[in-house]
């Protein structure tokens, strides 16, 4: 194994205090009230917003203007994500992912050089527009603002042990991982951003990621 690889397991040594988290649960609590009055505000105030990226998707390109599938959240159960769809249809099909399960801290889910992607949703992706679908993830409450993004069930099941503590709290649209990186960084450092995350949580570091979310989208940065 390579220095690269040697320095990438640092990521694996963060253990994350369970009596410390469970202590936390007002703050957890109010994370929660915040995720549903916001999500609903957003929803209503963006409702014109939704409506021209979907005839956008649907002028663009053949199939659904929303895309749905299978991720896991907490305590690793399994949900529906809502994305707007930024690919040709059953992209999924067309290209199977290369995961090396003794490698897997330089797997990296996305690709620049993606050519499934539509030329809306290249767009889309850039401006990290496809996400807000998952609003009403959020609404519901099976994502929050905040939080590791949720992973495919494929790659979960290759989560050595350290991996698995991201699935401690509810996974969300954005968080620490994104603002250092977004979709540029492979799994090993997204996990140790995401336990980082988890060990330092409180609502007003959520704040202060949900606002450099919105500096790093205006300055487009890391997305593709």
């Amino acid at each position: 194994m390579n220095s690269g690889n040697n320095k990438d397991k640092k990521y694996h040594k963060i253990i994350i205090d369970i009596d410390k988290l469970k202590s936390k649960r007002l703050s957890f609590a109010i994370k929660r009230i915040l995720d549903f009055i916001l999500s609903l505000i957003g929803i209503t105030i963006l409702l014109p917003v939704y409506l021209i990226i979907y005839l956008a998707i649907k002028l663009d390109s053949k199939g659904p203007a929303l895309f749905k599938q299978v991720r896991v959240g907490k305590d690793n159960k399994e949900f529906v994500i809502y994305k707007f769809r930024t690919m040709i249809v059953n992209a999924e099909k067309k290209r199977e992912l290369e995961i090396d399960p003794s490698n897997i801290e330089n797997f990296v889910f996305q690709s620049k050089s993606d050519n499934r992607i539509t030329k809306v949703g290249a767009f889309l992706r850039k401006t990290s527009l496809d996400e807000l679908p998952q609003l009403f993830n959020v609404l519901i409450g099976n994502m929050s603002l905040v939080g590791p993004r949720p992973e495919i069930p494929d790659v979960v099941k290759y989560y050595p042990k350290e991996y698995a503590q991201r699935l401690l709290v509810t996974p969300g649209i954005t968080g620490l991982a994104q603002i250092s990186g977004r979709g540029e960084i492979e799994l090993g450092k997204t996990i140790y951003y995401d336990l980082k995350y988890i060990q330092n949580f409180s609502v007003i570091y959520d704040i202060e990621i949900f606002f450099k979310t919105i500096a790093s989208v205006l300055k487009k940065e890391g997305a593709y």
